[in-house]
């Protein structure tokens, strides 16, 4: 086993470490962030969810997996940027809980500090999960986790625009066809396609379904295909199909920018599914289409159940059975629709889909998902990330070329 201690933490980890001083969480349990407080036999619980109180069916959740595993269950719940340094500052302190549910991108952040224990050391059981999904969670050839569900990008589109300017949705496929459709729909009066392009992660997370549907990899930023996705994007600012506000907008303010009825189009997650039932207009939903067709890989949102490295590694047999428990087919089911995620395995997104047969395409947007750390970049994603939204907004402003812009892209991350 892996034991924990404290040199295992890198000196990057030990940066962030230093920064957690002073931040705050949201409990269900006493209000500490202690994950061994009282060390009153009972299993530690941190999760990115403070939206949920002690009544909420998720806390009802854990304590029901507690009770299955007969044990007490001790949860916490912290506010997604406080998490990660969290975990970082407990595991320094050999203070870890028993189980993290992370948002995936930070999974290989704290699997390389040493904070994670891998599958094959806590033993649970990830064959059900579809492989594109649990790629998130793996690095080096590991896996250190598994998701509890799956969120991911598409295009909503307002059918009573698309109808006004004799649009088929059907006949859009492919980047030409979409550019088409824009073009008409800008021609009738109407806005053409709306987004998130503003110089942070939202914006390489908007990005990327272009970007790897041009066949681009993220290790070579500058490659042909990387350049004829952002000339895309640039191209659709320059003939007024998509606004000059996407350059600031997040994905709230496109959103805002949809719902007001005036775009046939808008990118955007399936978060917004709730919004949409409410914007007063029909919508449907096509996941966002390569440049010659198909489903274009988007990258995957959501969290990974993971099992912290423990001192005491008899622990991991009981935490074996609150993650399976919180994974199960059945209660699977019920998170995701709570969080409006798509289910990580084929057994529950049909259960899902049956229920709910608007949920098709976002099914479909999965299947073809990818995880940001995928490839096995792990911790260089953030850095290379960076520089792809900073040349995604000197193109989009005109203050370089796509390709000059990516080109100095793949130089900064050299």
């Amino acid at each position: 086993m892996n034991r924990f201690t404290r040199r295992h933490l890198t000196a990057t980890a030990m940066t962030v470490v230093a920064l957690t001083i002073g931040t705050t969480a949201c409990s269900s349990g006493d209000g500490t962030t202690s994950a061994k407080a009282e060390d009153d036999g009972s299993y530690t619980i941190w999760d990115p969810y403070p939206q949920f109180d002690k009544g909420s069916d998720w806390a009802k959740l854990l304590d029901g997996c507690g009770s299955k595993a007969g044990v007490k269950t001790k949860r916490t719940a912290f506010d997604t940027s406080d998490l990660t340094n969290k975990a970082l500052l407990a595991a320094q302190q050999a203070n870890s809980p028993d189980v993290l549910i992370l948002d995936n991108p930070v999974v290989s952040t704290l699997a390389e500090a040493g904070v994670l224990s891998t599958t094959d050391e806590n033993k649970v059981d990830t064959s059900k999960v579809d492989p594109n999904l649990l790629a998130a969670g793996q690095a080096g050839g590991k896996t250190y986790g598994t998701p509890i569900g799956a969120n991911t990008l598409a295009l909503y589109y307002n059918k009573d625009v698309l109808k006004a300017a004799g649009v088929d949705i059907a006949s859009v496929k492919g980047w030409k066809s979409l550019t088409a459709a824009l073009a008409k729909v800008k021609k009738a009066g109407k806005k053409g396609i709306t987004f998130s392009a503003i110089g942070t992660e939202e914006g390489s997370f908007q990005f990327l379904p272009w970007f790897w549907g041009a066949g681009a990899k993220l290790t070579e930023l500058g490659s042909p295909q990387a350049v004829s996705a952002l000339s895309l994007w640039s191209d659709w600012l320059k003939k007024g199909y998509a606004p000059n506000s996407v350059i600031n907008n997040t994905q709230t303010t496109s959103w805002q920018e949809f719902v007001s009825g005036d775009y046939a189009f808008a990118e955007n997650g399936t978060w917004q599914l709730a919004g949409a039932e409410k914007a007063g207009f029909d919508y449907g939903v096509l996941p966002i289409p390569g440049t010659d067709g198909g489903n274009a890989a988007a990258p995957t949102g959501g969290e990974f159940v993971t099992v912290p490295v423990q001192g005491d590694t008899g622990r991991y047999a009981t935490t074996r059975k609150l993650v399976s428990c919180l994974t199960s087919t059945e209660n699977l089911y019920d998170t995701d629709t709570t969080l409006s995620y798509v289910a990580p395995t084929s057994e529950v997104r049909d259960k899902q889909v049956a229920t709910d047969a608007e949920l098709k395409p976002w099914v479909e947007a999965v299947k073809a998902a990818k995880g940001r750390t995928s490839d096995d970049l792990g911790t260089k994603y953030p850095k290379i990330s960076e520089q792809l939204w900073k040349a995604v907004q000197s193109a989009l402003s005109g203050s370089k070329s796509p390709k000059e812009a990516l080109t100095a892209a793949q130089d900064a991350v050299k």
